[in-house]
């Protein structure tokens, strides 16, 4: 069940949206469309264009959301690797909303993963890319022991705060989503894992420091260990890099 403060401004704006004639379809993503929102929750929206007409659109998606709702503040997603979307707040009342804004051949791809809200059964019948893979194990063995090698020399030269964001980086884009596939999840970071894997989550704390040295290098200690009971089996070890990164991490810590 969708809260009430979301329900409202979804209530508000869909149909504003879906009155511009460049947006073929409007879909919820996020906690919204997978079922376990809360009063916090943001408005994750994803919306259809032709795409013929995707990169007019891009130059006016600011122009189109104000024209929407009453837009506080909207910054484009470069940070989160994601151009076509727009981060916004909006309100009174305060609302955080993404906007994201796809070209309809691509939206066909993803549009069984979200929560069709206008129009979408005729982007549907647009025929879909190819579907790439949403979890790549490979992907991570091959950088998972340059990342390391990277903190460990963060630790050794005493840059703790670096350190500390490499362990962030870590949790995020290799052991939580390692530990959301385990049970069976779609990996999404460290969203939700208390929850989707109590188990994991408890054993993942091993990998929280503060700013202190030795915090530090126990917890890249730690990374490592539930990286190796984690990683899959079926993928290209390499060995020499981790050889070689793990020697690397024992050095800086001593």
């Amino acid at each position: 069940m969708i809260p009430l403060r979301q329900q409202e401004f979804l209530d508000r704006v869909v149909p504003r949206i879906a009155a511009e004639e460049r947006v073929t379809a409007v879909a919820l993503s996020g906690s919204l469309a997978h079922g376990s929102p809360d009063a916090f929750s943001d408005v994750d929206l994803v919306l259809a264009v032709p795409d013929e007409q995707h990169a007019a659109v891009m130059a006016d998606r600011l122009a189109l959301i104000a024209s929407w709702t009453d837009l506080a503040v909207g910054f484009t997603g470069e940070h989160v690797g994601e151009p076509r979307l727009i981060v916004t707040l909006v309100g009174p009342p305060v609302l955080h909303v993404d906007f994201t804004f796809l070209p309809e051949s691509q939206f066909a791809r993803v549009v069984g993963r979200l929560h069709p809200l206008y129009g979408a059964d005729e982007v549907l019948a647009l025929p879909p890319p190819v579907l790439e893979p949403a979890f790549d194990a490979q992907w991570i063995e091959d950088r998972f022991w340059v990342w390391v090698h990277y903190g460990a020399t963060k630790l050794a030269r005493g840059e703790l705060f670096e350190a500390l964001d490499t362990l962030a980086a870590l949790r995020s884009l290799v052991l939580g989503p390692l530990a959301s596939v385990r049970a069976g999840a779609e990996p999404r970071g460290v969203r939700r894992l208390e929850s989707i894997a109590p188990e994991d989550a408890v054993a993942l704390r091993a990998t929280v420091a503060g700013y202190d040295r030795s915090e530090a290098a126990e917890a890249l200690r730690a990374s490592v260990a539930l990286y190796r009971r984690w990683r899959p089996s079926g993928v290209t070890q390499r060995a020499e890099a981790e050889e070689l990164a793990t020697a690397f991490l024992h050095e800086a810590i001593a």
